[in-house]
């Protein structure tokens, strides 16, 4: 996919977090597509959003350009790293260390029930000193009172979990009260 411009001239996504948020969608960083169009999770064939409406965590169908809505339904999305790449391969560690304590500040401010890691990914460069397999779901690490979840990377580059294991995994989070 060609670029307009630089990757480094996109401005960072905003995040899509208010008080009172129950569910904290956590990335480990946008994607091209989602730098380009400002809005997370914008991948033409990222399943996020499919994801979302179907586990029925949300009420009815919503797109990448519906992300400033997640507020209205109890949930925020933020990014690890806020930096648009095309792939992980070039965020450097100390982005990942400046990213976590970012993360953290804002879980300790808003105070969401459970912070939902969207892909194995995401937990590992959130928790680097954790080196037993990764399972979806409940993790035994918190940050403050919130509990993390992890859930399947839905993009459709992830050929580790099918379609029914992630949906099986947004719905299991949808049981939690989410």
């Amino acid at each position: 996919m060609p670029l307009k411009r630089p990757l480094d001239s996109y401005p960072p996504l905003r995040d899509r977090i208010k008080p009172g948020v129950g569910v904290l969608f956590v990335g480990i960083n946008p994607g091209v597509k989602s730098a380009m169009s400002g809005h997370h999770f914008a991948g033409a064939s990222n399943r996020f959003w499919r994801l979302l409406a179907e586990s029925k965590l949300v009420p009815e169908p919503l797109s990448f350009e519906d992300d400033d809505r997640l507020p209205e339904f109890g949930y925020g999305i933020t990014n690890i790293v806020p930096r648009a790449t095309p792939s992980i391969s070039t965020l450097s560690p100390a982005e990942y260390v400046t990213g976590r304590l970012r993360l953290r500040r804002k879980v300790l401010r808003y105070k969401p029930s459970v912070i939902a890691m969207v892909g194995v990914t995401v937990f590992r460069a959130m928790y680097p000193e954790r080196k037993d397999k990764v399972t979806l779901g409940l993790q035994a690490e918190r940050i403050g009172k919130t509990e993390v979840f992890v859930l399947p990377n839905p993009s459709g580059r992830n050929a580790n979990f099918t379609y029914a294991e992630m949906l099986a995994a947004f719905r299991l989070l949808r049981k939690l009260g989410a």
